[in-house]
């Protein structure tokens, strides 16, 4: 491989704040949110053109398993009050993106969060093992921002691999990740006749065979499966159907390649849909996603590796900062279509929710760092499970609450203690 090398320059540190947030989705928006509230000074950066991450721009259907947050159920109720049709005013998990993005925006605003969009996270500046600055690149140029606390909510954990918080990618068997998606949604459909299927081992029989079964048959490989959603609006469904898979989320060439592969699907799933699923006789595209769906990437090593025992036996740790989560073991086909082998969704029998230790948050070897939402410490197998928005939204709560914290003390976050956090959450 050739180099070029970059000249040397001097770069403007562009503003200095108690904690900077690296990445808005819901896991990073909940705790600029939180951090905020408590009177932190806090700015949240975000390379795409709005807040939310893959529950607005992924054009996400649904949170989808539970925690058991403050924070979680207040943006349920927001979510609600801006609900319209028959669904107004009450409380799902059902996503509208566009009000979503609303809500969002009040309640960084009215938490005195600056926001900037279109800005891209692309590296650390650190003192020794401590991070003091995030560097940035936009059509503002190549800039420095300062803080006390950084948090990394990318998803893909890009501040904490920038800072050299160690970690590695996909199972740990060898190295595999989850497939991307694109969702999509699609108009015209009879909702009142509709079959909605919203798990791999939901089934239904029609005259034309079992649902399951014709979508291997008759959508292309890698993606041959039905996960249909109800939305808000009448007519109109959140299809999660698109599957690329042996992708590096971490990747641009990756990703460019999961998004055209991924669209290259769609006009075989709507044949599907149309010749196959009552109720989508007449449907048709009306939007596809802005971002692509990634489900897993990096693992990074923290104080403690939460793994699937933990999860399996809903093990509750003294020094918690999440809890009540609860969700299966929802890892889709790393090779094709479905749900893996190691895979537990419908069939799910483990009924009580779990806990997530500070520890977890904790990157090893970083200070003056947070990891929120599903780049957190632990396993291949526990990351399927907590990798969930609500979980995230719960994960990004505590980690709001520690920044605050530890820029009030004026300390790490290391030194505040998951009972600090626990009387905040409580």
């Amino acid at each position: 491989m050739e180099f070029c090398c970059e000249k040397e320059k001097k770069l403007p540190i562009a503003g200095e704040y108690d904690v900077i947030v690296s990445g808005s989705g819901p896991a990073g928006v909940s705790a600029a949110i939180n951090a905020g509230r408590r009177g932190a000074k806090v700015l949240l950066l975000e390379w795409n053109n709005s807040v939310g991450g893959i529950s607005t721009s992924g054009l996400m259907s649904h949170f989808t398993g539970t925690v058991s947050s403050k924070f979680y159920t207040e943006l349920l109720q927001a979510m609600a009050d801006r609900n319209e049709g028959d669904r107004k005013g009450k409380i799902v998990p059902t996503i509208d993106p566009e009000n979503l993005k609303s809500v969002y925006l009040e309640m960084l605003r009215d938490a005195g969060v600056e926001i900037l969009l279109y800005t891209f996270v692309c590296g650390a500046v650190m003192d020794g093992n401590r991070i003091t600055g995030v560097i940035t690149e936009s059509k503002s140029g190549r800039r420095v921002f300062r803080a006390k606390v950084f948090v990394d909510g990318t998803g893909d954990g890009d501040l904490a691999a920038f800072a050299g918080v160690p970690y590695y990618k996909g199972r740990e068997s060898d190295g595999k990740m989850q497939p991307c998606t694109l969702m999509f949604k699609v108009g015209g459909v009879d909702t009142d006749r509709a079959v909605f299927l919203g798990s791999f081992e939901s089934t239904y029989e029609t005259p034309k065979g079992e649902l399951q079964a014709l979508a291997k048959e008759h959508i292309p490989y890698p993606a041959g499966h039905i996960l249909v959603y109800r939305t808000t609006l009448p007519g109109i469904v959140t299809c999660n159907m698109t599957n690329c898979t042996d992708i590096d989320g971490t990747l641009a060439e990756d990703l460019t390649r999961a998004e055209l592969v991924c669209r290259s699907q769609m006009p075989a799933i709507v044949a599907y849909l149309r010749e196959f699923v009552p109720g989508f006789e007449k449907c048709y595209i009306i939007s596809a996603g802005s971002m692509m769906g990634v489900r897993e990437t990096r693992h990074f090593r923290g104080e403690y590796v939460l793994n699937e025992d933990d999860i399996l036996t809903a093990r509750v740790f003294d020094d918690w900062v999440v809890r009540g989560a609860h969700f299966n073991f929802d890892v889709h086909n790393l090779t094709g279509a479905g749900l893996d082998k190691t895979g537990v969704q419908h069939q799910w029998k483990q009924p009580k929710g779990y806990t997530i230790p500070y520890g977890c948050l904790l990157p090893e070897g970083v200070e003056g760092l947070l990891l929120s939402g599903r780049n957190i410490s632990g396993t291949h197998m526990a990351h399927s499970n907590y990798r969930v928005m609500p979980i995230c939204v719960g994960i990004g709560e505590a980690c709001g609450i520690a920044a605050a914290l530890a820029v009030k003390n004026g300390v790490d976050p290391r030194q505040i203690t998951a009972k600090e956090i626990q009387a905040e959450l409580i």
